[in-house]
């Protein structure tokens, strides 16, 4: 049964994969848009209050994670265009396990995440950042903010199904917005005011950024933040993804 599932699963992954080399100005943007984000907030904005040590050493990182945090709407428009276009329902009229077009679609989406981390942080090397944590550090944080997108998909692909249309997309998306700005990911809690911080610091986000930061060995990380950030994602994900599953098996019902 369960190389079942996972066959299935990787069939889907392929269609969605075929997707990227049919519309490839699409999978552009998304990556490009972090890199303007990243240029944005470090050279035409500006910042760093509240910080110690080189800002570009502090945002870097913060970037990293808000840009698992974005850029969901593909995914959530991909999975409702699927359901009004009567797709799904035929690939449940298939022999095929419950949740696989789900999984699929998760799968590319965390392929082109990891390709926009690589961008990201090619892009930040140029810039002249550099990570001070060791290679097993490097690989410990790349691997956490994965983590934190795989929790943060579930959410939208749950969400997609909830909102049902497309249209409904860019609603539901823009709640994602408070989640990445009311974190430390560009600018220290200790910059906020007083019940703005401690909003900061409860985010699920900051303890991602934080962490990072951490094993980076960069500014504004601090120890015994990764364990906080690992068990946010988990519980996300505990909640979210068989939301999302439930959710879908019961479309049909």
């Amino acid at each position: 049964m369960t190389t079942y599932a996972l066959t299935d699963s990787w069939t889907m992954t392929r269609r969605e994969l075929a997707h990227w080399a049919r519309q490839p100005a699409q999978m552009a943007v998304g990556l490009v848009f972090p890199v303007m984000l990243l240029l944005m907030f470090g050279y035409l904005i500006g910042g760093g209050r509240g910080v110690g040590g080189a800002y570009l050493d502090y945002l870097v990182p913060g970037m990293l994670a808000l840009t698992m945090a974005f850029g969901l709407e593909g995914t959530m428009l991909a999975v409702t265009t699927d359901l009004n276009k009567g797709v799904i329902d035929r690939f449940r009229s298939m022999p095929m396990a419950n949740g696989a077009v789900l999984v699929g679609r998760s799968i590319a989406d965390m392929l082109q995440s990891a390709l926009a981390l690589l961008i990201m942080i090619a892009v930040a090397l140029a810039l002249g950042w550099r990570a001070h944590g060791g290679a097993a550090a490097f690989v410990g944080a790349i691997g956490l903010l994965l983590l934190f997108r795989f929790a943060m998909l579930w959410i939208g692909i749950h969400l997609a199904l909830v909102a049902g249309k497309p249209e409904m997309v860019q609603a539901v998306q823009i709640l994602v917005w408070p989640v990445g700005f009311l974190s430390n990911a560009i600018a220290s809690p200790e910059s906020m005011p007083g019940w703005l911080g401690t909003v900061v610091e409860w985010n699920p986000m900051s303890h991602t950024a934080t962490a990072v930061r951490d094993l980076f060995g960069g500014p504004g990380g601090e120890a015994g933040h990764v364990w906080p950030a690992v068990g946010w994602s988990l519980a996300l994900l505990a909640v979210f993804f068989p939301l999302a599953v439930r959710r879908f098996a019961g479309l049909s019902k």
